[in-house]
């Protein structure tokens, strides 16, 4: 099929070369990133693994959010996101983003929502957290496991305060009495809200209700288009800083040091979480009906009333990990 491809391209490329001109390639990239998200690859943008293997500068840019991101790229600041929430990309894509995902960055349990220690409110009680107030940063992967665990648990949110806060202003929220829940992501803010709060569910309770989160790797349509070899090359580096992180102390220090943690902080979220193999992002998630096509959908159902679970694969393409 590929040969197929190929040749038809070229053939097409031979007959319209005196009428259209050839789009040059970019000459310089942007790339999207969380701070207090340890994930392996960023090994690879210390040490400028990345400009290597894609031939150009590549410019890493902090995000506190995934909906941040998304609006980035739309503005065209932004190519490619690198562990962008699944449902801030699943968001974007009903509202008519113009964006794909191209493969997993990190599986990892589910955002914790902490809840303000004193109120003696737990999974047992969580009903109590009706007329309370919660901050969530609104279509995030937090977002989602608030609704994941309040649909559990029987929880009225439409009776519920819901103010929109990113995760650090969650926190701090949080320590002062501002709201009695903050649902959080990062090691610094997940670390303030157990300081102050305890998750309304434990890992294991997570586990047996089957509520698991994952992030993607996103870009824009028109830069996937313009500059596939620029993709390609990008997800190539990604697999290989992925296939040789180790573990070692000095691989910790650097990765705490690009992520904005201590060595502590960064070795307890890096071992929770998973990096999805190549093979397994293939034989598992972008396969048909896979878990990228069934978890976006089952975003939708939690975010719009409308989910097209057809329009969501559309946006899937597995084809740069090959």
């Amino acid at each position: 099929m590929r040969s197929f491809i190929k040749t038809t391209v070229v053939a097409a490329a031979s007959a319209f070369a005196c009428l259209a001109p050839l789009t040059a390639q970019a000459d310089e990239v942007n790339v999207a990133f969380f701070l207090e998200w340890a994930t392996p690859n960023l090994i690879a943008k210390t040490t400028g693994a990345y400009a290597d293997s894609m031939g150009v500068d590549v410019n890493w840019v902090d995000f506190t959010t995934g909906t941040a991101m998304t609006e980035a790229m739309l503005a065209g600041d932004i190519d490619i996101s690198y562990s962008q929430g699944l449902a801030p990309f699943v968001t974007a894509i009903q509202q008519g983003a113009p964006l794909k995902m191209i493969g997993i960055a990190v599986v990892y349990e589910a955002n914790d929502c902490f809840v303000r220690n004193g109120l003696g409110i737990d999974g047992s009680n969580a009903s109590e957290l009706e007329g309370k107030t919660v901050a969530v940063p609104l279509n995030t992967m937090a977002d989602f496991a608030f609704r994941s665990y309040m649909t559990h648990y029987g929880v009225d949110i439409s009776t519920m305060n819901i103010v929109d806060q990113a995760p650090p202003d969650g926190a701090k929220s949080l320590a002062d009495g501002a709201v009695d829940m903050a649902c959080l992501f990062g090691g610094i803010a997940s670390a303030a809200g157990a300081e102050v709060g305890t998750p309304i569910m434990s890992s294991a309770e997570k586990v047996d209700a089957g509520i698991g989160s994952f992030d993607v790797i996103s870009v824009t349509e028109k830069f996937a288009t313009e500059n596939p070899e620029l993709v390609q090359a990008f997800m190539e580096a990604t697999a290989e800083a992925n296939e040789s992180f180790k573990g070692t102390n000095e691989e910790y220090a650097m990765l705490a040091e690009a992520s904005g943690m201590n060595v502590d902080a960064t070795k307890t979220q890096v071992t929770g979480f998973i990096i999805p193999t190549v093979a397994d992002q293939i034989n598992n998630f972008f396969n048909e009906g896979g878990l990228a096509a069934s978890a976006s959908a089952s975003l939708g159902l939690v975010f719009s009333d409308s989910s097209d679970g057809s329009s969501i694969e559309k946006t899937l393409d597995g084809s740069f990990l090959d």
